[in-house]
C-alpha cells in the first residue's frame, strides 16, 4: 500500500484526525494517481463526479510533498473567489494539520481585492467629484484601514460588491505605479505576494493564474511562484477564462478613468497645464460619445459588424486621434510627476490595444464588443489559447492536474485537452458513488412544445405548479436566457404559495441563503446558478431546465470559431457546440443530488433529447438516474420523497460512505423513445 493510499485507509491519518471520516475507493484512486506523477510536465486529467471527494483526493498527495524540509511547493487553483475562500479556510486547514502541520499556506488574490493606500490617500485629501454616498463608503474604508492587517476588502462585509469607491481605493495594473510608489514598502498586494513566495502552498483562482501566464509571456514578470505541481479544480471553466486574459481589450470605462486622473494631476501638481485638462476632457467625452453609438440595452455583438456603420467607424477613429493626442501632451510633461508618467504608459498601452481592435482583417481573432448601461468594452480573443496555454506549461518545471466532475463529452476529454492544449495527459474518470437510480430520476415531458415556441413559458409555468403541488422541498428552474425567465416568473407570481426568488432581487450569495432558510423555495436562475451552487439536504429536491443549453448562435466568439472550424473543413456543430452544451448540462443537472441521503428528480423542457440524434450524446453524458417521458411518474417519485427535517443543513463532508450499488444501463424509463410525438 503507497503512503498516500494508507492515509485514506480505516485508521489512516484521515480517519484518526477526521470523525466520521469513511475511505472512499475512487478518492484513494485519484490520490494515488496525483502521487504518480514523477516527474515535470506530466499531465493528469480526472473527471471526479460528485461525491467522489476530490478536494481532498488532490489536498492529500499535494501536502505530503510539501512535509518539513522537502522544499516542494504547490498551486492550487479553484474557479471563484469563493471557492478559493472555501479551500484556504476550510479544506486545506483540515487535512495540513493531520499530514504536514509544518506546511505553509497562503491565500493570494488578484490586485482589486487589496486595499491600495497610496490612491486611498489620493482619494482622502481631494474627494471633489465624490457624492454624498462615495463619501460615506470611503470613511467606512478609512477607518477599515485602521485595522486591517492584510488589507483583503473581503473583510469589509458591508460594502456592496459593486460600492463606487472600490475603483478609487484599488489599483489596476494600468495605475499601479510599482516601485515608484511612495507606499510601495507597505504596500498590502506586495506584502501578500512576498507570503506566497515563501509559502509552501498557495491557493488562487483561474482569474489570477491566466493574468501571472500573460504577465509571463510579455515578460513583465510573475505574480505566482514556480511551482513543483499545480492542481485546477473546477477545471471545465479553465479555458474560456484563458481566453479572456489571452485578449487585448480596450473599455470606455478604463479611458473614463484615465481621464479623471489626468483632471486630478491638473489640478495638483501640474497646474500649469491647462492643455492636459482640455484634452482629457476631450477624450472623456469621445469614449462616452462612441458608447452613444450603440443601443441602451445592454448587448454582445460582432464588432466587424459594428465598424460598418459610419458613425460608430467615424466615432472609433476620433478616439484614436484624440488618444494620440493625450499621449503627445503627456510626453511634453514627462518627469515632472510618477503618476503623470504612469498615466503616459496606460495612453500608449491603450492606443496600442485600440489600433489591434481597428484593424479586424487580421484572421484567427473573435472581434467583439460588450456594452453596460454606460459603457463599451471591446475584444480581440483568440480562437484558441491550445498554443500559447500548452506552450506556457511546456516551459515550466510542474506537474499538472486539472479535475472536475465535468470535462467529458460522453467519456472523452478530447473537447477539453484540444482547448488547451494538452498532448500528452493521462485520463481518469472516476463515477459518482452515488447511486443515481434510486436517488433521482430524469423526466422528459411528453406533448411539449418546441423549445423556442411562443407556448413554452405557460408549458414551463404549468409544470412548476404542478411540482410544487406535491413537492415537500425546493425547486429550482434553470433558464438559457433571461427573456424565459422574466416570462415564467410573471407567469408564477401570484400563482404558487411558495416564495418565489428571481434572479435580479438580490445578489446570489442571498437568493441561495433565502431559497435555503425557506425550505420550500422556487427559485429561477440563469447561467450563474447552473454551476458553482451546493444545496445539499432537503432544500432541494427538483431541478428543472427549460431547454438545452446551446451557445446562443449570435454569440460573437462562437461565431468566430464556428467560421474558423468550417474553414478547417470540420463539423462546428458536432465539435463546438455540441460539447459546450453538454458540459453546460453536466453542471446544471449536477445541482440535483449532493450527498448519498439526497433525493430529487430533473425535468428537462426539450423535446429535442429524444427527437434528435445528438440527444443520445446528451442522455449519455448524464448521470445514470432512473428516466421516464410521463411526468406523472417523476410527480409520484417526488412525491415519495420523504418529509423535510433540517431545511438547509448541510451534511459533514467527511460523512457515511455513499452506497456503491451497481448501475445498469437504462434508455428513457425503458420506454421506447417517441420522436414527433407533440405535432
Amino acid at each position: 500500500m503507497s503512503e498516500v493510499t494508507a492515509v485514506f485507509r480505516s485508521g489512516g491519518a484521515l480517519s484518526k484526525a477526521l470523525p466520521g471520516f469513511q475511505p472512499r475507493p475512487a478518492q484513494q484512486e485519484m490520490a494515488a494517481a496525483i502521487a504518480a506523477l514523477d516527474k515535470a510536465g506530466d499531465q493528469l486529467v480526472v473527471e471526479a463526479e460528485t461525491g467522489t471527494g476530490k478536494t481532498f483526493a488532490y489536498l492529500a498527495p499535494a501536502l505530503l510533498r510539501c512535509r518539513a524540509g522537502s522544499g516542494a511547493k504547490v498551486i492550487l487553483s479553484t474557479g471563484t473567489r469563493n471557492l478559493q475562500e472555501q479551500l484556504f479556510h476550510r479544506d486545506l486547514p483540515q487535512l495540513r494539520d493531520a499530514l504536514a502541520p509544518q506546511a505553509v499556506a497562503a491565500l493570494l488574490k488578484g490586485r482589486s481585492n487589496y486595499l491600495c493606500l497610496n490612491r486611498l490617500e489620493q482619494s482622502i485629501r481631494h474627494p471633489a467629484d465624490a457624492d454624498s454616498k462615495v463619501l460615506a463608503q470611503l470613511q467606512e474604508v478609512r477607518d477599515w484601514a485602521n485595522r486591517t492587517r492584510t488589507g483583503d476588502l473581503g473583510e469589509l462585509a458591508t460594502l456592496p460588491e459593486d460600492a463606487q469607491v472600490l475603483p478609487r481605493v484599488t489599483s489596476t495594473i494600468d495605475n499601479c505605479l510599482g516601485r515608484e510608489c511612495p507606499q510601495y514598502e507597505d504596500c498590502y498586494l506586495v506584502q501578500a505576494r512576498k507570503e506566497a513566495l515563501e509559502a509552501d502552498i498557495v491557493v488562487v483562482n483561474h482569474h489570477l493564474f491566466c493574468a501571472d501566464l500573460v504577465l509571463k509571456d510579455t515578460g513583465f514578470g510573475e505574480l505566482i511562484p514556480a511551482a513543483d505541481i499545480v492542481v485546477f479544480d473546477e477545471a471545465h471553466q479553465l479555458p474560456d477564462i484563458a481566453s479572456q486574459y489571452f485578449s487585448d481589450t480596450v473599455s470606455t470605462r478604463a479611458i473614463v478613468e484615465l481621464c479623471k486622473d489626468l483632471q486630478f494631476l491638473y489640478k495638483t501638481v501640474v497646474r500649469d497645464a491647462k492643455a492636459l485638462s482640455q484634452i482629457a476632457d476631450q477624450l472623456d467625452r469621445a469614449a462616452r460619445d462612441l458608447r452613444l453609438n450603440f443601443p441602451l440595452d445592454p448587448e454582445r455583438s460582432n464588432w466587424r459588424d459594428a465598424l460598418h456603420h459610419d458613425e460608430t467607424a467615424k466615432a472609433s477613429t476620433h478616439l484614436a486621434e484624440l488618444i494620440s493626442r493625450a499621449q503627445a501632451i503627456c510626453k511634453g510633461l514627462v518627469g515632472r510627476d510618477k503618476d503623470l508618467d504612469q498615466c503616459l504608459e496606460r495612453l500608449e498601452l491603450i492606443r496600442k490595444r485600440w489600433d489591434l481592435l481597428l484593424n479586424t482583417q487580421v484572421t484567427g481573432y473573435s472581434y467583439w464588443y460588450e456594452t453596460s448601461q454606460r459603457h463599451l468594452t471591446v475584444h480581440r480573443t483568440p480562437l484558441s489559447v491550445a498554443e500559447p496555454f500548452g506552450r506556457q506549461l511546456a516551459e515550466q518545471n510542474a506537474r499538472w492536474v486539472f479535475t472536475s466532475a465535468t470535462l467529458t463529452v460522453e467519456g472523452s476529454f478530447d473537447y477539453f485537452n484540444e482547448r488547451l492544449g494538452l498532448q500528452k495527459a493521462k485520463t481518469l474518470i472516476l463515477d459518482s458513488p452515488f447511486d443515481f437510480q434510486k436517488q433521482a430520476m430524469l423526466c422528459l415531458p411528453r406533448y411539449l412544445p418546441e423549445p423556442n415556441s411562443p407556448a413554452m413559458a405557460d408549458a414551463l409555468a404549468d409544470i412548476v405548479q404542478q411540482v410544487v403541488a406535491v413537492n415537500r422541498g425546493g425547486t429550482f428552474v434553470l433558464f438559457t436566457s433571461h427573456r424565459m425567465l422574466q416570462k415564467l416568473a410573471t407567469n408564477l407570481l401570484g400563482v404558487i404559495d411558495r416564495p418565489l426568488l428571481v434572479q435580479g432581487q438580490s445578489s446570489k450569495r442571498e437568493l441561495l441563503n433565502q431559497f435555503v432558510a425557506a425550505g420550500n423555495a422556487v427559485l429561477l436562475g440563469t447561467s450563474s446558478f447552473w454551476e458553482g451552487v451546493d444545496v445539499r439536504g432537503d432544500a432541494l429536491s427538483c431541478v428543472i431546465i427549460d431547454k438545452l443549453p446551446f451557445t446562443s448562435p449570435d454569440e460573437p466568439l462562437l461565431q468566430a470559431r464556428v467560421e474558423d472550424c468550417k474553414m478547417k473543413g470540420g463539423n462546428p456543430f458536432a465539435s463546438i457546440q455540441i460539447p459546450q452544451a453538454v458540459i453546460a448540462m453536466k453542471q446544471g443537472a449536477g445541482r440535483l443530488v449532493r450527498d448519498v441521503t439526497d433525493r430529487g428528480v430533473l425535468i428537462v423542457g426539450d423535446n429535442r433529447l429524444v427527437t434528435k440524434g445528438y440527444g443520445t450524446t446528451f442522455l449519455a453524458s448524464l448521470p445514470d438516474m432512473a428516466r421516464t417521458r410521463s411526468l406523472q411518474k417523476a410527480l409520484d417519485f417526488l412525491a415519495a420523497v420523504p418529509e423535510p427535517s433540517a431545511h438547509g443543513k448541510e451534511p459533514s463532508a467527511h460523512g457515511k460512505e455513499p452506497s456503491a450499488a451497481g448501475k445498469e444501463p437504462s434508455a428513457l424509463d425503458k420506454e421506447p423513445p417517441i420522436t414527433c410525438e407533440n405535432n
